[in-house]
């Protein structure tokens, strides 16, 4: 039995705020955390019990050969693609980020348009080396797949790269 790989903490708490609880659709759990062995393979284990309405909840990550190391917030992974989420869901979690940026908090502004700004720097590592956009096989979410359908020209190496240096200067304006 193989998991996807949570590259770094951030990116595993991301993904469980993207797939809350089914009995009631909330997010809002408390993990707890720790490396077992499932099958003989070791993985990650969160677990907790949904704050909404007590079910028990459970996710299982493989893990990296070298787990991504913080450098700053948020450390996503290292230079490989994630398994957890698609290159459509990365950008569609940067509109979303980016849509927030509050007003008056220059501290929470830096924040929020740090997480937009790594979610884009996420896309741009579904792309090889000599390509000019994401190809088919960095999709595979229904979400994923929705982003790129609306709008496949968002997923082209030069237009990636101008909304991550737009974020990129906008996060050193708040810094």
């Amino acid at each position: 039995m193989t998991f996807a790989v949570a590259r770094a903490r951030d990116e595993a708490h991301l993904y469980l705020d993207l797939h809350p609880c089914k009995q009631c659709g909330s997010a809002e759990t408390t993990w707890g955390r720790g490396v077992v062995s499932v099958q003989g393979e070791l993985a990650d284990r969160y677990a907790g019990t949904c704050d909404g309405c007590g079910a028990e909840r459970e996710f299982l990550f493989g893990l990296p050969e070298r787990p991504a190391p913080p450098v700053g917030y948020p450390t996503f992974g290292g230079r490989e693609p994630s398994q957890l989420l698609d290159a459509g869901e990365w950008l569609w979690v940067a509109d979303l980020t980016a849509s927030n940026v509050p007003a008056g908090d220059r501290a929470e502004a830096h924040r929020v348009l740090s997480v937009a700004g790594a979610a884009v720097e996420e896309v741009i590592k579904f792309i090889p080396p000599g390509q000019d956009e994401v190809p088919d096989d960095g999709f595979w979410s229904e979400r994923g797949l929705r982003m790129r359908e609306v709008e496949p020209g968002r997923f082209q190496l030069d237009r990636l790269l101008v909304v991550r240096d737009t974020y990129r200067d906008l996060v050193a304006r708040y810094a």
